[in-house]
């Protein structure tokens, strides 16, 4: 199922001009404030009608300015899941879950309602009014809400942004859940970089109304060109690794394509897959291999290319096995060091803890 969006629409002080091509996984729409993140999702839920442009899902035009194609919001079964959950208060929370029913196209499927309830941690909640909910089992109530009307598409507006740090570390596992249970395509708008690292497959960036970067989530997140748009702070890489064992100290290995790590807090099995974040602020380099170090974990990499900007810092895009390592280091350094494309030398990466939750099969970065 794929979703084709190509739009255009006029804003006091901005004018928004995307095309942008969604399709099975999660699809992250990343960008500050006034990109047009929460405009691109309402102008696909039919809460927004564009000035003029096309989108079209799964086949079926949703709208077209020239052909005068409107489909109403109601009936473009798509799920939509707002940053307050907008609950009704009044209603209970198995309620308000079959109330999304009312828009599946066979009704209420109670096997699928009951699946949910256990798949989302909504058993012990049911008979409550969502002014007793946290935040967090508020977000819960309204993703299976929206998933009960069995969208072709579902859209999450920054679902997470209204709760603190314990409550998305809450909700995050049930996130990942859904999205590793279902082939849906799911659109995730968010502007704080760490949500968008841990559960994208794909990653759209937005800057004044348009999409200046796009592709799948690591390519993206590891291109030196995303600095200025990402923050220095937040750039880094995405990477893929296969937990080897776990040690009596507490650590574990993770083995990457380029070679091992060992990190602190890794609660996955042996053999399972997972996310790993690298800030680029965290990788140190070295022209030869370094010893008598606090940190065990060193990878030999390849210097591809150097990126100045305009501050004193140099972007190094690095090569370890098939992955790829963003550094970022100051212009004097990699003077003195000589770094250039192609060279050869070590990257140094500082391990801290991974907060609890963070990591999964395929899913979870940790901060490495």
């Amino acid at each position: 199922m794929s979703l084709t969006v190509d739009i255009r629409h006029a804003f006091p002080g901005v004018t928004l001009d995307l095309s942008v091509r969604a399709g099975q996984g999660v699809t992250a729409i990343f960008g500050p404030s006034g990109a047009g993140k929460s405009s691109l999702v309402n102008a696909i839920a039919g809460l927004l009608h564009a000035d003029e442009g096309r989108i079209v899902l799964a086949g079926e035009t949703l709208f077209d300015s020239a052909a005068r194609v409107y489909v109403p919001p109601a009936k473009r079964r798509i799920g939509y899941v707002f940053q307050d959950g907008r609950l009704f208060p009044h209603l209970s929370v198995a309620a308000n879950m079959r109330f999304g029913a009312r828009f599946a196209p066979e009704g209420l499927d109670r096997a699928e309602m009951d699946r949910l309830t256990d798949l989302l941690g909504l058993r012990a909640l049911l008979h409550r009014k969502p002014g007793s909910l946290s935040g967090g089992e508020k977000q819960r109530v309204a993703l299976a809400r929206a998933w009960l009307c069995r969208p072709r598409l579902l859209l999450m507006d920054e679902p997470l942004a209204a709760l603190d740090e314990p409550r998305k570390d809450e909700i995050f596992p049930y996130l990942e859940r859904l999205r590793d249970a279902t082939s849906v395509p799911i659109i995730y708008v968010s502007h704080n970089l760490a949500e968008v690292a841990r559960l994208a497959d794909d990653l759209i960036v937005l800057q004044d109304g348009r999409a200046v970067l796009s592709g799948r989530a690591e390519t993206v997140l590891s291109d030196p060109k995303a600095l200025p748009l990402v923050g220095v702070r937040e750039a880094g890489a995405v990477l893929q690794a296969r937990v080897v064992e776990h040690d009596a100290d507490g650590l574990s290995r993770l083995r990457l394509s380029g070679g091992d790590l060992w990190l602190p807090g890794v609660s996955a099995a042996p053999g399972a897959t997972v996310r790993l974040r690298v800030l680029a602020q965290d990788v140190l380099l070295s022209r030869d291999r370094p010893s008598g170090l606090s940190s065990q974990n060193i990878l030999p990499v390849t210097v591809e290319a150097l990126f100045r900007g305009a501050g004193p810092g140099v972007a190094v895009k690095l090569r370890a096995g098939e992955d790829t390592l963003l550094a970022r280091i100051t212009a004097r350094a990699a003077g003195e060091m000589q770094l250039a494309p192609g060279q050869d030398c070590f990257a140094v990466l500082n391990a801290i803890s991974i907060p609890r939750g963070s990591i999964g099969h395929a899913a979870g970065p940790a901060s490495i």
